[in-house]
């Protein structure tokens, strides 16, 4: 007489956790380039998006700054919200170049790990922060690490935020990346209407790795311009007509 109710019970201890950690499959690029182009970060095929995640941090962001601006390009920062809360006049600064910001979390947790009230709690703090201090409301959300659950995509809907990951990146994090390394890893994948990912910080990777995808940031755009792509912020990917 009893079965059913505990059946119902070991169904939902179940099905619970599947919920949360089905939507990290599209964690493979393979996967979501067949299945969830958007989230791949796919746009129209005469134009590229660039992306930097972790920023803003005082003594990186800068110099990417400086480089876009010398070619005259904008860009998609993901921000973290710890790091914004540290360097808010950054954040200004990186609207004030004309750049997009968006969201990669309050600190760069995996949020596998963490449940559904903490997930939305940490991202709507991120989402608040960056409205606040820059006066932009934020569009996208990157969760750390590519990495999305069920309590992300729940967070995503109530606050108003589109996940989007990449198409291409260039291990920028590593200990061993140099310029040369960045460039070829990012070659590997790029694609008129693709999602660059790059970094603008450190502050969660390999102590200064964050100079060699400054220094193959020139050539890449160089790249793009070779290849009659429009290098833009990842909004551009949605805004214009298909």
């Amino acid at each position: 007489m009893n079965g059913g109710p505990a059946r119902a019970g070991w169904a939902a201890a179940v099905t619970l956790p599947a919920l949360h950690l089905a939507p990290a499959v599209t964690a493979l690029p393979a996967v979501r380039r067949r299945f969830f182009p958007g989230l791949h970060g796919v746009g129209p095929p005469d134009r590229v998006a660039l992306t930097f995640d972790d920023g803003p941090d005082p003594e990186s962001t800068p110099g990417f700054l400086e480089v876009l601006a010398a070619h005259r390009v904008r860009a998609t920062f993901f921000l973290l919200g710890v790091m914004l809360q540290r360097s808010p006049e950054l954040g200004r600064d990186i609207v004030s170049a004309g750049h997009e910001v968006a969201v990669h979390g309050w600190r760069h947790d995996n949020l596998l790990l963490r449940g559904p009230a903490a997930t939305v709690r940490d991202l709507a703090r991120a989402r608040a922060l960056i409205t606040a201090v820059t006066g932009r409301k934020p569009r996208f959300l990157r969760p750390p690490y590519g990495l999305l659950t069920g309590a992300t995509l729940v967070a995503a809907r109530r606050l108003g935020l589109e996940p989007v990951l990449w198409s291409c990146w260039g291990r920028d994090w590593t200990a061993t990346a140099t310029a040369d390394t960045v460039y070829d890893t990012v070659q590997a994948g790029l694609s008129g209407g693709g999602t660059i990912l790059l970094h603008d910080s450190s502050c969660t990777a390999a102590s200064g790795a964050w100079r060699a995808g400054l220094a193959a940031l020139p050539r890449l755009l160089a790249e793009c311009r070779s290849r009659g792509w429009t290098v833009g912020p990842l909004g551009g990917h949605r805004n214009v007509a298909r």
